[in-house]
């Protein structure tokens, strides 16, 4: 079977979030819909030095991490699914979602440890990233790997992205332990923590997420 799998360059994303809204444009996506997010996690503190009058970076960190759908190895929201919509093309290893069966129960969304599907309130069915398959199918990459400025994302088989970027390390904050056999090679920021280190946080407006 050929994967196919994202990496990211968290080194070279700026946070512009043209990745996460050229993908709400072309799947029409709903407002309270994404399919993928751009994190902003900081870490650090500010303190006013001596003879200053505004406080000042002092170990003040920040980085971005764009994430979709992992079109994971072990997918959770498979594994779970009651009506068999969640399912993993045996050809690709893309994970996308039946919707003449889905009932729109949630449970994927709750089993998924990134946060992936979401649930459509108008359509009634889980939505989620497909990889832009139908793009794939034609030649193409999605929409959010063409779209980035930054040229911090790129798409191809597992094999393919290892190869020209190395292993990379998935598990960094604000992403989860990797216990699904995510199909995402991150190439940490310099400034990057590990996951579960615990002493950042999100600084993304609620509505952002």
């Amino acid at each position: 079977m050929t994967q196919y799998g994202f990496f990211f360059d968290s080194e070279a994303c700026i946070g512009c979030k043209t990745c996460q809204m050229a993908c709400k444009n072309k799947n029409n996506l709903p407002v309270g819909n994404l399919f993928r997010r751009v994190y902003e996690w900081e870490h650090g503190t500010w303190e006013v030095g001596e003879g200053d009058t505004l406080p000042a970076p002092s170990d003040l960190f920040a980085y971005f991490i764009a994430m979709a759908c992992n079109h994971c190895e072990n997918p959770a929201c498979v594994a779970v699914c009651p009506s068999g919509a969640m399912q993993k093309d045996p050809d690709t290893g893309i994970v996308w979602t039946d919707h003449d069966v889905c009932i729109g129960c949630k449970t994927c969304e709750t089993a998924c440890p990134y946060g992936a599907p979401t649930f459509g309130e108008e359509e009634g069915y889980m939505l989620k990233c497909d990889m832009c398959k139908g793009e794939i199918a034609k030649g193409g990459k999605p929409i959010c790997v063409t779209g980035c400025p930054m040229r911090a994302l790129d798409f191809g088989t597992r094999d393919e992205m290892v190869e020209k970027y190395g292993e990379g390390d998935v598990e960094i904050e604000p992403l989860p332990q990797n216990t699904t056999g995510a199909n995402l090679i991150i190439e940490p920021h310099r400034d990057a923590q590990k996951s579960g280190s615990g002493t950042g946080s999100l600084v993304n407006l609620e509505e952002e997420l």
